[in-house]
């Protein structure tokens, strides 16, 4: 349209052929509208970008692997035919759950819960087995997204606690700290109290 920073969000509105109030002057093209810089309802907003974590979908998956490029290939997936292979049948597994964060309909990140029992804990125990951010999303607001919803899904499904590999990044730790994780050697965790068994969810 080339009437303003297509980075910025923004909204196009009609001004009617009218004087604008206070102007005294009517816009030179009204047929054409005119680009208005908005403010986007804060729904986990960052710098006016909005970010959704919503459950992935097959189509999803190759999207996924190329965000998390070495971080998955590192682990021993061996390939990234493997590794997708893998995340399209964990989408369908009830013990896994595999989050995709967006801006505006754009894959920015994504993570991977896998639930398992464990007598020591408990219960069952989730552990997010991955999370990864995309070079263009804001990383602390797309960490915390994805990590409170993959804490969310974990406590849906009945966990006593979620675990995850300690980050080497101590900023990245800190982003796992402020949801609530502690380190635990080479991991971190977090307690929960499930879903529905009452009472404050503890760290």
């Amino acid at each position: 349209t080339g009437c303003c920073d297509p980075g910025r969000f923004i909204e196009r509105i009609s001004l009617a052929p009218r004087a604008v109030r206070g102007t005294g002057v009517t816009p030179a093209d009204p047929g054409r509208g005119c680009c208005i810089e908005v403010t986007p309802p804060d729904r986990g907003t960052s710098g006016g970008v909005d970010y959704t974590v919503r459950a992935a979908r097959i189509t999803d998956v190759d999207r996924f692997v190329a965000l998390s490029g070495e971080q998955i290939l590192g682990r021993g997936a061996g390939t990234a035919l493997d590794a997708a292979d893998m995340l399209r049948q964990l989408v369908y597994l009830p013990h896994a759950s595999i989050l995709v964060a967006e801006r505006r309909r754009e894959i920015v990140g994504g993570a991977v819960l896998a639930i398992r029992p464990s007598v020591q804990a408990g219960g069952y125990v989730g552990t997010i087995d991955l999370l990864v951010v995309g070079p263009t999303a804001d990383v602390d607001a797309v960490t915390g997204a994805l990590l409170e919803e993959a804490i969310r899904s974990a406590a849906n499904k009945g966990c006593a606690s979620v675990e995850a590999p300690r980050p080497d990044d101590p900023a990245e730790r800190t982003r796992w700290e402020q949801r609530g994780f502690n380190e635990l050697g080479p991991l971190m965790g977090r307690v929960l109290a499930p879903a529905g068994a009452g009472g404050r969810r503890t760290r």
